[in-house]
C-alpha cells in the first residue's frame, strides 16, 4: 500500500528553464550596476568557467546551489576589483534578486489539482536538488515537509534525500513512490533505495532505467499510483 508520495519540483510541478533564465537575467542586471566591469568580463562562458573553478576549489559546496551561485558572484566581483566586503554584499544582494525571480513560477497544467487530489490519501513530500522553497510558494498546504540537496549534503540520485524522507515519514520504501522528470536523479535514485517510481515523461522519451510507471500528463499520476497499489 502506498502511503508516501515524494515529488521532485523543478520541471515536474512547474516549468523551470525559462524561469531560471529570467532570474539570471535579473540577477546579472542588478549585479552589473554594482560591478560595472562584470558584464564585459563575465559572459556566459566565462561565468561557467568560474563556476567550474569554484567547484574545483570548494567541492564541499557543489551540492548547495545557493552557496555555489553566491560564491561565483563573490569571486567575480573580487576579480573585477571590489573589496572583499563589497563583493560579499553585492553577491548576496544579486542572489536575493535571483531567488525572488526563480520563485515566480508557472505551474504545469494540473499540478495544483494533482496535489489537492493526493493530499487526503497520502503524505506528500518535496525533494529537490535546487533551491525552490515549497514554503515560500505556499505549498505547505500540500507538502508535510521537504528536503533539498543543501539540507542533506548530497544531490539526487544519491540516496541521502530519499532516506531522509522515508525516515522522517516513518514509512518503508516499499510503501512509497517518488515522482520526477529526471530518469537518473529521480527514477534511478528512488529505485536504488527500494521506492516505487513514476517518471513524468511528457516528451515520450525511451525509459533508460525502468520506472515503475510513466505518465505524460500530471493528471495521470493518481491512476498510476492506484495501479502500483493493485
Amino acid at each position: 500500500m502506498i502511503r508516501l508520495v515524494t515529488f521532485d519540483l523543478d520541471n515536474t510541478l512547474w516549468e523551470t528553464d525559462n524561469t531560471i533564465r529570467r532570474a539570471e537575467s535579473e540577477m546579472r542586471a542588478v549585479f552589473s550596476r554594482r560591478v560595472p566591469d562584470f558584464s564585459d568580463r563575465f559572459d556566459f562562458h566565462a561565468t561557467q568557467a568560474l563556476r567550474e573553478q569554484v567547484i574545483a576549489d570548494t567541492p564541499e559546496i557543489a551540492h548547495d546551489v545557493s552557496r555555489l551561485r553566491t560564491e561565483v558572484l563573490f569571486r567575480a566581483a573580487r576579480e573585477c576589483g571590489c573589496s572583499e566586503d563589497d563583493a560579499r554584499a553585492y553577491a548576496e544582494e544579486a542572489f536575493d534578486v535571483f531567488l525572488d525571480a526563480r520563485h515566480r513560477i508557472s505551474y504545469l497544467d494540473g499540478a495544483l489539482d494533482l496535489l489537492k487530489t493526493l493530499k487526503p490519501r497520502y503524505i506528500l513530500v518535496s525533494l529537490t536538488n535546487g533551491n525552490a522553497d515549497f514554503l515560500r510558494l505556499g505549498l505547505d498546504r500540500f507538502f508535510s515537509f521537504g528536503f533539498t540537496a543543501a539540507d542533506v549534503g548530497a544531490m539526487k540520485p544519491h540516496r541521502a534525500m530519499f532516506d531522509a524522507a522515508l525516515e522522517q515519514a516513518g514509512i518503508a520504501a516499499s510503501n512509497a513512490v517518488h515522482v520526477g522528470d529526471q530518469p537518473i536523479d529521480d527514477v534511478q535514485g528512488a529505485k536504488d533505495v527500494g521506492m516505487h517510481t513514476i517518471w513524468f515523461n511528457p516528451q515520450g522519451a525511451k525509459d533508460p532505467v525502468g520506472a515503475s510507471a510513466q505518465v505524460s500528463r500530471l493528471r495521470e499520476i493518481p491512476r498510476a499510483i492506484a495501479r502500483l497499489e493493485d
